[in-house]
């Protein structure tokens, strides 16, 4: 049960890291797109343990 959740708030943190990307493809400001980028490592490291 604990692992299906981590799971799911992993593919999340992915979804809203792409998200923040896909906004800010027209990077006006770094470090929303640093954020981003952030984002989506930590939601892929989270999957992979």
């Amino acid at each position: 049960m604990f692992r299906l959740l981590k799971k799911t708030l992993a593919v999340c943190l992915i979804g809203f890291g792409l998200g923040v990307l896909l906004v800010i493809l027209l990077p006006t400001t770094g470090w929303l797109f640093l954020i981003g980028i952030a984002v989506v490592a930590i939601g892929f490291a989270w999957l992979a343990c």
